[in-house]
């Protein structure tokens, strides 16, 4: 095994991310779903509502769903390379 394929993490459980999420961040996410969005993960931040973000197939365009279901394209803060 090289060593690229070891620090590839494993997909993340699509169960395991939307636990926690409100009905309306649920909902809102399976419509993207189907448009072709993805959701790569969950920020759970300490004492704070879970915080969905997802992704264009692309990758190019990223957004957050808020807790009543709202997509937020800025939502102040940045994501890693």
């Amino acid at each position: 095994m090289s060593r690229s394929e070891r620090r590839r993490p494993a997909p993340p459980d699509p169960a395991a991310l939307r636990r926690g999420l409100t009905p309306e961040q649920t909902a809102a996410i399976a419509t993207l779903e189907a448009l072709g969005w993805e959701l790569r993960f969950v920020r759970r931040p300490l004492f704070r509502a879970p915080v969905p973000v997802v992704f264009e197939k692309a990758g190019a365009r990223w957004l957050v769903v808020e807790g009543d279901g709202q997509l937020n394209e800025s939502p102040g803060f940045a994501l890693r390379d």
